[in-house]
């Protein structure tokens, strides 16, 4: 479904992905694991178009997706939920999904995948007319989220879904991951959490200071004693 052929990506002078290749195949969840400054969400960023500096090849579904922008990757099935959120704060939840919706022109899909958004988070919809600014943390989380799926990716692209939420909230984010994954959406997924990442991935990617390091089955690398010393705490 995805494939990275030799991808370089980076920021002015500082190459932060080098000769990265990887593939996703439909149906998967493959995560992304590393340290900060690996590379990971520098990755995520390349596919969506939102960062312009680099080279190599990003395939989707067959076709060459390196050189469109956001809004023309996000068309072909590919939205991402970013780090932070990044929700609009002044704007309710509501507002939020609307401009998720922003390149759906039949307003009665917008008003069914919005239906959809609230019966997957139901606390969204207690808080639809809401500033998502008033939200936790949690909540604005599944917000981003949300806000991604109304545009009816078949790649959904996550950037540490997981930060910086109290326990029980991480374990209902990645149940939601499994139960978007169930009813086939394929995902990406990058999380500092590797030992809930590699739970629910069916295979992974380790990368270190932008190259490919380690792959495999997730289960494989959760027994293997490099991962387990660097990112399980084994």
């Amino acid at each position: 479904m995805l494939e990275l052929n030799n991808l370089n990506a980076g920021y002015g002078p500082i190459q932060a992905v080098a000769g990265l290749s990887l593939k996703v195949a439909q149906g998967e969840i493959v995560t992304l694991l590393g340290s900060n400054g690996a590379g990971k969400s520098t990755t995520l960023r390349s596919i969506s178009g939102l960062l312009k500096q680099k080279t190599g090849s990003i395939v989707f579904e067959g076709k060459e997706l390196l050189k469109l922008p956001p809004e023309k990757i996000i068309s072909r099935g590919i939205s991402q939920v970013p780090e932070g959120r990044r929700i609009f704060g002044r704007l309710t939840v509501e507002e939020n999904l609307d401009v998720g919706a922003y390149l759906v022109r039949d307003k009665a899909v917008i008003r069914e995948r919005k239906e959809k958004a609230f019966e997957l988070f139901p606390r969204l919809a207690e808080r639809r007319r809401q500033k998502g600014g008033t939200l936790s943390g949690g909540e604005q989380q599944m917000l981003a989220i949300a806000r991604a799926l109304m545009q009816a990716p078949r790649l959904l692209l996550l950037d540490e879904p997981s930060m910086g939420l109290a326990p029980l909230l991480v374990e209902a984010i990645f149940d939601i991951i499994r139960q978007l994954n169930s009813g086939g959406t394929t995902i990406l997924l990058v999380e500092q959490n590797a030992r809930m990442a590699l739970k629910v991935a069916h295979r992974g990617y380790v990368l270190a200071n932008g190259r490919l390091t380690m792959e495999g089955p997730a289960a494989e690398l959760a027994r293997n004693p490099e991962v387990q010393k660097a990112y399980l705490g084994g």
